[in-house]
């Protein structure tokens, strides 16, 4: 057990390298304000290879997870280098450490961390998660943007996909006269689970299409069957160039199941009420016929 207090107000700011200068309790915010600085060495000047000094010490106010069920705020006194060989023409450079926040960032790594997760997989809302930080909606959403970005960059995000879902969606209402702006989502509805893999502008069939194309000729392949409603910009995606030959036939299947005996097609779509809820009516693709 660690009975000094500095190294336990360490290990409560949870941060590798750096001493704690103090604690404000005193902000009419209610937040708690933690001051630290950076143990890192003393650099060289990059033109000339001198030991650097330490020219001041700007304090940069970052939002981190709340502390004890109050928002918590980290003050981080960083060190602003410069060279002290006066011919030297290299200036002064302010120290960055990613482990405490990225460059720029405006919330400690740890609660940029946090955030993306909480809205990404958790599914809040930036307006819930920004309340329980007590800080603006942007914060939390530059956030998200900047941390999520990679993951869904990330080539090995989307696996192998059996089966594929289109559906419009109304995305906002825009401008004076509330102009409705739409997107499509692009949906995993294999068996056993559904997974939104990606949301494209509008719904016509340049936004599916696209995609499409980006995705490799092998894995367009393995795609069996797909569930779409009955728009026409969503059937050309599924039966142009989009998807490798052999083209998949369309079949229109009703709210009124038919007493034949069910094709795969059939079976899929009934399995998956979730990706047919938004229409009574849908269009289910399989490869080989129907």
């Amino acid at each position: 057990m660690e009975v000094d207090p500095t190294r336990m107000c360490e290990l409560l700011v949870g941060l590798p390298a750096v001493n704690v200068l103090g604690v404000d309790d005193e902000r009419g915010d209610e937040a708690v304000v933690v001051h630290i600085e950076s143990r890192s060495s003393r650099p060289g000047c990059a033109g000339c290879g001198t030991p650097a000094r330490v020219k001041d010490r700007p304090p940069v106010e970052l939002v981190d997870l709340p502390c004890f069920g109050r928002p918590a705020r980290l003050v981080w006194h960083k060190h602003r280098w410069c060279c002290p060989d006066r011919d030297c023409s290299a200036g002064s450079w302010t120290g960055e450490d990613p482990r405490i926040a990225l460059a720029g960032a405006a919330m400690t790594d740890a609660a940029g961390r946090w955030v993306c997760e909480q809205v990404g997989r958790a599914g809040r809302t930036v307006a819930e998660v920004a309340r329980e930080l007590g800080c603006d909606w942007h914060t939390v959403n530059d956030a998200v943007i900047a941390y999520g970005t990679p993951l869904v960059d990330d080539p090995a995000r989307i696996g192998e996909v059996d089966a594929l879902g289109l559906d419009e969606t109304l995305f906002c209402r825009q401008g004076r006269w509330r102009t409705q702006q739409w997107c499509t989502s692009i949906v995993d509805v294999s068996a056993g689970h559904t997974q939104l893999l990606d949301v494209v502008p509008g719904r016509s069939a340049a936004g599916p299409s696209g995609w499409l194309e980006a995705r490799p000729g092998e894995w367009r392949q393995a795609i069996r069957f797909g569930v779409l409603d009955l728009s026409g910009p969503y059937r050309r995606p599924s039966t142009t160039h989009s998807i490798t030959s052999p083209r998949w036939p369309i079949r229109s299947i009703s709210s009124s199941w038919p007493t034949r005996s069910s094709t795969s097609a059939d079976v899929a779509c009934r399995s998956r009420p979730s990706a047919t809820a938004a229409t009574r009516t849908t269009r289910c693709i399989e490869r080989g016929g129907c």
